[in-house]
C-alpha cells in the first residue's frame, strides 16, 4: 500500500494543504464565536477521518466560511454546548442521505442558486468581518450589518476605531491581494493566507501593538462532547431546522466542490453518494466532539490539486500537520492578531462573490441574473437557510414559466359566402401560469361571427387550462349565435 503512494508529488502536496488550511480553521472558528482551536479540531478530522474514506480522492474537507454565518447564530442562540449536538444530527442525516443515495441529486440544483448563495455568503461574511478588522462587534443581522457601515467609516476615519488594528487589518489584506506579484520561488510556495498572517504576527510581535490576539487552550480543554443538557436544542423547530440547514449547505458545498475539483484533473472521479456519506461519518466525529461542521472546501481542495497530489494521500498527511502543530505548538496562535484572521475572512468572502458570473448573466440571461440576485439578497436579509430557500422557489417558478411557452395565433378568414371566421390555434404547453393570457386572447373574439379553435398542436394541456377552455366555450356557445367548432373535442372535466 504504502509502495503505491506517490510521496514525491503528496508529501509536498499535504504540506502546502496544511498551511492553507491553517489560518483558515482559526478564522472560521473566530469568525463563528468558537474557540480557534475548534476549527483545528475540524480541519484535523477532515483530513485524518474523512481523508481516508472513499468518495472523492483530492478534495480536502474542514471548517467552511460558507456556514460562519450559520454556525454563529446557532451559537447565539443554543450555546457552544449544543453546538457538538447540532453537527451530529448533521453528521446521521448525511450518512442517512448517502444510503439512500441521494448524493447526486444534490447536482440538479439551479446554478444561478448556488452563485447566489456563494454570494450572499461571501457578502454577509465580509459585512461582518469588517467590524472584527476594526476591533468591533457587529450587528446581529445583515441589515443591521450594512446599515452600521456609514458610521464603522467614520469611525475609522475619525481614529474612533481601534486604529492599530484597523491598519493592520489593512495591511494583511494589501499583502493577500498583492502576494501573487511578488517574485521568487518562496512567494509561489507559500499560501498567501499563510504569508499575510505571519507578517501580521510578526509585527504585533515587534511593535508590541495593543491588539486583541486569539485565545488558545490545549485541545482537550476545548472538546467538549454533547452531554443531557445539549437536547434542549434539538427540542422545536429552530434546532431541527439548523440541523436541515447544517446539513444542506454542508452537502451542497462538498458536491458542488467535489463538481469543481473533478473538471481541475484527470484521475478518478467523485462517487457522490460515498462522499456524501463520508462527509456524514466526519460530521459525526465532529459532533461527538463538539467541533464544527466541516464541509468539502474548495480553497484547499484547489490547493492541492495544484500543488501536484495524486492520491487521497495528500488530504490525509494534512490532518497529520494539523495535529502535530496544534500539539507542539500551540503557543504560537496566541501570537496571531484577530484583525488578520478578520482580513483573510474578508478576502474569502469577496472571493465567494462571482463577479464574472454576475455580469456575464446580466449580459445574456436576465431571469438567471434575478435569482441570483434575489438568493443573494435573502440570505442577507433572512438567513442561510431561508434564502437558499427562496433562490430554490424563485428558480422552479422560472423554470415553470420558461418552460410554459403557449403560442397563440389568431387568424381572420373570409368564408366563400363572404361571411368572417376567426381561426386560434393553439400550440406548446397550455399551463395555468399561461392562462391569463389565454383567457384575454379568447374573450377579445367578436361574439357574432364563427369561430374555430384548434388544440391539436399543444404538448400538454394542464386541468387548469382544461376546465377554463370549457367554460369559455360553453359562454360563447350560450351569448353567439355564431357557430364554434373546436377540433379535437375538449376532454370531460369535473
Amino acid at each position: 500500500m504504502l509502495r503505491a503512494v506517490p510521496w514525491r508529488h503528496d508529501l509536498p502536496a499535504s504540506l502546502v494543504v496544511f498551511l492553507v488550511a491553517l489560518p483558515l480553521c482559526v478564522g472560521v472558528a473566530v469568525a463563528s464565536g468558537v474557540p480557534a482551536e475548534l476549527g483545528l479540531v475540524t480541519g484535523i478530522v477532515g483530513g485524518l477521518v474523512v481523508g481516508l474514506l472513499p468518495g472523492s480522492s483530492l478534495q480536502v474537507s474542514g471548517p467552511a466560511a460558507g456556514l460562519t454565518v450559520l454556525v454563529y447564530d446557532a451559537v447565539q442562540q443554543f450555546g457552544v454546548g449544543a453546538l457538538g449536538l447540532l453537527v451530529l444530527g448533521t453528521g446521521l442525516l448525511q450518512i442517512v442521505m448517502g444510503a439512500l443515495r441521494l448524493g447526486r441529486w444534490f447536482r440538479a440544483m439551479s446554478a444561478s442558486v448556488v452563485h447566489g448563495m456563494l454570494a450572499g455568503i461571501g457578502l454577509t461574511l465580509l459585512f461582518g468581518q469588517l467590524y472584527a478588522l476594526a476591533d468591533r462587534r457587529a450587528p446581529a443581522t445583515g441589515p443591521e450589518k450594512i446599515a452600521g457601515l456609514p458610521r464603522l467609516l467614520a469611525d475609522a476615519l475619525t481614529g474612533a476605531a481601534a486604529p492599530s488594528a484597523i491598519a493592520l487589518g489593512l495591511g494583511t489584506l494589501l499583502v493577500l491581494v498583492g502576494w501573487r506579484y511578488v517574485p521568487g520561488r518562496v512567494a509561489r510556495a507559500v499560501p498567501a493566507p499563510l504569508a499575510a498572517v505571519g507578517l501580521a504576527a510578526a509585527v504585533t510581535a515587534a511593535a508590541d501593538l495593543s491588539v486583541a490576539r486569539v485565545r488558545v487552550a490545549g485541545l482537550l480543554d476545548v472538546v467538549q462532547p454533547p452531554g443531557g443538557a445539549a437536547l434542549d436544542a434539538l427540542v422545536g423547530t429552530a434546532g431541527l431546522g439548523t440541523v436541515v440547514a447544517f446539513t444542506l449547505i454542508a452537502s451542497a458545498e462538498t458536491l458542488f466542490s467535489a463538481a469543481a475539483v473533478d473538471r481541475m484533473h484527470h484521475g478518478p472521479r467523485t462517487h457522490y453518494d460515498r462522499e456524501l456519506t463520508a462527509q456524514g461519518v466526519g460530521n459525526t466525529v465532529c459532533g461527538l466532539l463538539g467541533a464544527l461542521p466541516m464541509t468539502a472546501v474548495i480553497v484547499r481542495s484547489a490547493a492541492n490539486v495544484q500543488a501536484g497530489a495524486r492520491s487521497r494521500a495528500s488530504r490525509t498527511m494534512h490532518g497529520l500537520w494539523l495535529l502535530l502543530f496544534t500539539a507542539l505548538l500551540p503557543g504560537a496562535l496566541g501570537l496571531v492578531p484577530l484583525t488578520a484572521l478578520a482580513a483573510v475572512l474578508v478576502h474569502a468572502g469577496a472571493k465567494l462573490v462571482p463577479l464574472r458570473r454576475i455580469a456575464a448573466l446580466g449580459r445574456e440571461h436576465h431571469g438567471e441574473a434575478l435569482v441570483l440576485g434575489v438568493t443573494a439578497t435573502a440570505i442577507i436579509a433572512t438567513d442561510l437557510f431561508e434564502g437558499v430557500l427562496i433562490g430554490v422557489g424563485l428558480a422552479v417558478v422560472k423554470s415553470a414559466w420558461q418552460t410554459s411557452h403557449l403560442q397563440i395565433a389568431v387568424e381572420e378568414l373570409v368564408l366563400p359566402t363572404g361571411a368572417a371566421l376567426h381561426r386560434v390555434r393553439l400550440s406548446g404547453n397550455a399551463t395555468f401560469l399561461r392562462l391569463p393570457r389565454l383567457l384575454d386572447a379568447l374573450e377579445r373574439l367578436p361574439a357574432d361571427r364563427p369561430v374555430e379553435l384548434d388544440w391539436s398542436g399543444l404538448r400538454h394541456l394542464d386541468h387548469a387550462c382544461t376546465v377554463a377552455l370549457a367554460a369559455w366555450a360553453a359562454q360563447h356557445r350560450a351569448r353567439s349565435t355564431a357557430p364554434l367548432a373546436v377540433e379535437p373535442p375538449l376532454p370531460t372535466v369535473a
